[in-house]
């Protein structure tokens, strides 16, 4: 069999870097994940605690509760767009099941 050139290999790895942009929102970002994690792990380290409140972690981390908000209305806009792109596939029944779902939560 054929070998393949370093040079093809050379460009190959290179089409595989992806550079992600250097831009301060990004590290400022990086920095308040890291500062909200190491809050999280002191928590979860303490000897002191026995249950875990997570009310309690929401309110005293900073910024966490608005990251874990923004995160779940992310997560909810997926599972939306699943839901479109699927509804092609589902057949007549099972459509009806769910508007009658929809309509026994808006009344």
């Amino acid at each position: 069999m054929p070998r393949r050139s370093a040079q093809t290999n050379e460009a190959t790895e290179k089409e595989n870097i992806v550079h992600l942009p250097n831009n301060q929102q990004n590290k400022d970002e990086v920095g308040n994940l890291s500062r909200m994690l190491a809050a999280l792990l002191d928590y979860l380290s303490d000897e002191e605690v026995d249950e875990i409140d997570v009310q309690y972690i929401l309110e005293n981390t900073e910024g966490l509760r608005e990251w874990w908000n923004l995160n779940r209305e992310n997560n909810r806009k997926l599972i939306e767009e699943e839901i479109r792109e699927s509804l092609g596939e589902l057949s007549l029944e099972e459509l009806q099941r769910i508007r009658e779902h929809i309509k026994e939560k808006q009344d």
